[in-house]
């Protein structure tokens, strides 16, 4: 019984842009939250965490700060990064009774030495015994269910919040792989910029991700979708209200989804030739929230003329890949960036 409870220790974690998830050993996903936390200017202590900060985001009185500790995938506020590793753990921990866990973090494939170095030190400050850090798109790929361990070659598109990372796999190991800082953030920005220009009214963020997740689509619908939304007029500064289509939203989005499209036919185009007829057979599997855009699956493999797949729970490829390293860690060890002890 010991031994169990030993073994249900351990916690996968997707540091995500946008959202940070929690896999626990035993139990599955615990924890799934936006990443953002509200500090105190004054104290500097953390005042929330998760979709109560996010609540909070434009809306903070003067003493009250809330951020986006990670921006493109990378860690832009290492304290604000910090504290809130610190207090999710933590919040996992008391919940789940689980006393210094090893730890398994998602990171995105272009991340820097100093970043590596950022992230373990934040999770060992944050009561980790040891700190595993895995390639997003290794970890997507393992949570898709892709055979990762196999001499044959896999390609994955995992589109998150802030990166889009495509990666071709092959022996536990990553063989090409591509690291692009446009995704799901940046389609609310062109939302937000569109709607700015083509409509004058000013939205958020928030409105601008509500209509991505609606009417967003990489290729026209078979029915155009209308959407009602709410914003402010720029001519009067008054609030109004409008309707807009998903073929407008398609204009909005079109110029990134294009460089989603370059980078996963750059990728394929740097493949060795014996992984790129697997990948012709098996086809390309599309990872992370970017993967539910409406028929960007559909324009993927009209581009490259090959079976596109959206992955099971796109968006939580990454934390249940995590989960699976956890479980079998002495196999995937190889799959780890830094397989180093911590004691």
């Amino acid at each position: 019984m010991k031994l169990f409870t030993f073994g249900s220790k351990d916690i996968g974690i997707d540091l995500g842009t946008a959202n940070i998830l929690v896999t626990l050993k035993g139990k599955g996903i615990v924890l799934k939250e936006p990443s953002v936390v509200a500090i105190d200017r004054k104290t500097g202590a953390i005042m929330a965490t998760g979709n109560e900060a996010k609540d909070m985001l434009g809306r903070t009185p003067e003493q009250i700060k809330a951020v986006r500790p990670l921006k493109d995938g990378v860690i832009a506020d290492f304290t604000a990064t910090q504290l809130m590793l610190k207090n999710i753990i933590q919040k996992v921990g008391k919940r789940y009774n689980v006393g210094r866990p090893r730890v398994v973090v998602g990171v995105p494939s272009g991340i820097t030495e100093v970043e590596e170095r950022a992230v373990e030190e934040s999770v060992i400050q944050a009561g980790a015994k040891e700190v595993y850090l895995i390639e997003e798109p290794m970890a997507a790929a393992i949570g898709a269910s892709l055979d990762v361990g196999e001499p044959s070659g896999n390609i994955i598109v995992d589109i998150g919040g802030g990166t889009t990372e495509v990666a071709v796999i092959s022996l536990g190991g990553v063989v090409v792989s591509h690291s692009l800082r446009v995704a799901g953030d940046e389609l609310d920005q062109d939302i937000v910029s569109y709607i700015k220009h083509e409509l004058n009214l000013a939205i958020g963020e928030t409105t601008a991700e509500q209509i991505k997740k609606r009417i967003g689509c990489a290729m026209p619908l078979m029915t155009e979708t209308p959407m009602e939304i709410r914003g402010r007029d720029l001519a009067d500064g008054l609030p109004r209200n409008m309707k807009i289509t998903s073929t407008q939203i398609e204009e909005a989005i079109k110029e990134s989804v294009n460089k989603i499209v370059e980078i996963v036919k750059l990728t394929l185009e740097k493949t060795p030739p014996e992984l790129a007829s697997d990948i012709m057979e098996k086809g390309i599997v599309l990872a992370g929230g970017g993967a539910l855009i409406q028929n960007l699956d559909k324009l993927l493999s009209i581009e490259t003329g090959m079976p596109v797949y959206i992955a099971e729970e796109p968006l939580d490829c990454v934390v249940r890949g995590t989960g699976k390293t956890l479980e079998d860690l002495e196999r995937l060890k190889t799959v780890l960036i830094n397989s180093r002890k911590r004691k």
